[in-house]
């Protein structure tokens, strides 16, 4: 899952050994690496702030039409995030950052009302599972009291996966996906989260109570977001702490990084958790943009920061490009028909990746009803990624062998290494 922590186990004697001569330096390639992910990083940040900005001019004026640009604003700020995501697993300054950001999933009663026939009353794991900061100034837990009078950042930074907790997101775009959407209640069926404008509303045409805290939470979130955001921006900078810690141990470490990155979330995590755990409960509450039923793009763009990433080249929100010195180059120069074969897996997972977008994107079935036991189609088509992903990690894998760098560790996920432990 994506609150899920990650360490680099990498052998340090095999990250000592030299990479052997290559047409493009490694110095180069780390480079290209940190600069597309400044540039990422900088291009969902602006993303953040666009969405902050449709966020105050909902709250000025609530409408139905200020509510969806809201939500569009959301959904345009997930396209340059997603891609992102490949920096985390290798980046251990990332992975630490990540989950206030991105930390999924949610218990949303921990934010505001749920539906208590569909999510339950309580839970046995987590005595925060329905506190409804939103509705309640006083929180009381397990006999101790916390103030949430006043709901600003401090509170939620506080509440954010409290008692350690994982599931206790107070923080980052998927609260503020559950209280644009709301709960999707349709389980593999049609539909998104349906929660009206109006809970973010005044005075008498006020919804779902307490909408003067709901809108402070909004806002608090959003301020959050774009804080975060700016401090990874600032990291991956020239001089910057991710930057400089990427090098830290030398290139060939630094190398084995990107690798890792790119093993860890094509298995361990998108295939794994993030599909094919889902896929084998049928349960559509392990979808990744569950409240927006965004999981489509949020995937698909996560394939896109892979191959942003082997090809060294990214192409910003503005149209304009940043590239240089690439792993596949590293690759060629060792093994020509080895980086035929990767960029020949990529294509392979991008393709995949496309016909669930595409099937989504023209209403034909969304990713939850994909998910559903008996939707033969539905099924196929995540099976195909999830296949397409399996094997670019094979490929990986050589790939270590190929530049002289030992083995490395890549994430796993028990839904392809042990799928019966997921029914225990």
């Amino acid at each position: 899952m994506s609150s899920m922590r990650t360490s680099l186990c990498t052998s340090a004697a095999a990250l000592a050994l030299a990479l052997p001569a290559m047409a493009a330096e490694p110095a180069d390639v780390l480079t290209t690496y940190a600069d597309i992910a400044h540039a990422g990083y900088a291009d969902s940040l602006d993303g953040a702030k666009a969405l902050d900005a449709a966020l105050a001019a909902f709250l000025a004026d609530p409408s139905a039409a200020t509510h969806a640009a809201a939500k569009a604003a959301w959904l345009a700020s997930r396209v340059p995030y997603q891609q992102t995501e490949v920096f985390r697993f290798g980046n251990p300054i990332v992975d630490e950052w990540e989950g206030r950001v991105n930390a999924w999933p949610l218990d949303e009663g921990l934010i505001d009302y749920v539906e208590t026939g569909f999510y339950g009353e309580a839970s046995d794991e987590n005595p925060f599972y329905a506190v409804n900061i939103i509705a309640n100034p006083s929180l009381t837990v397990a006999g101790e009291t916390i103030d949430a009078s006043t709901i600003d950042v401090e509170l939620l930074a506080a509440m954010h996966e409290v008692e350690a907790i994982e599931a206790n997101v107070s923080r980052g775009y998927h609260a503020i996906e559950f209280l644009l959407w709301g709960q999707d209640l349709n389980g593999t069926g049609p539909g998104a989260g349906d929660r009206p404008w109006t809970d973010f509303a005044m005075g008498d045409d006020c919804t779902g109570g307490n909408c003067d805290r709901r809108r402070a939470y909004l806002e608090a979130a959003s301020a959050l977001l774009i804080a975060d955001l700016e401090e990874i921006t600032a990291s991956w900078a020239e001089g910057g702490e991710a930057r400089t810690d990427l090098t830290a141990e030398g290139e060939a470490a630094g190398v084995a990084r990107i690798i890792t990155g790119l093993g860890s979330l094509s298995y361990g995590e998108l295939a794994g958790e993030r599909m094919k755990l889902g896929l084998m409960l049928n349960d559509p509450e392990e979808e990744h943009d569950c409240f927006a039923d965004n999981t489509h793009n949020s995937h698909f763009y996560n394939v896109v920061g892979m191959h942003n990433v082997y090809l060294g080249t990214y192409t910003r929100t503005d149209g304009s490009t940043v590239d240089g010195a690439s792993l596949s180059a590293l690759v060629a120069a060792a093994d020509p028909a080895l980086d035929r074969e990767m960029r020949e897996r990529l294509d392979a997972s991008r393709g995949a990746f496309t016909a669930i977008k595409e099937t989504a994107d023209n209403g034909e079935m969304a990713y939850d009803q994909m998910l559903a036991a008996g939707n033969a189609e539905g099924n196929a088509l995540l099976e195909a990624a999830i296949a397409a992903l399996v094997e670019q990690t094979r490929t990986l894998e050589r790939m270590t062998v190929a530049l002289d760098l030992g083995q490395l560790a890549f994430e796993g996920s028990d839904s392809l290494d042990n799928p019966q432990a997921v029914f225990e």
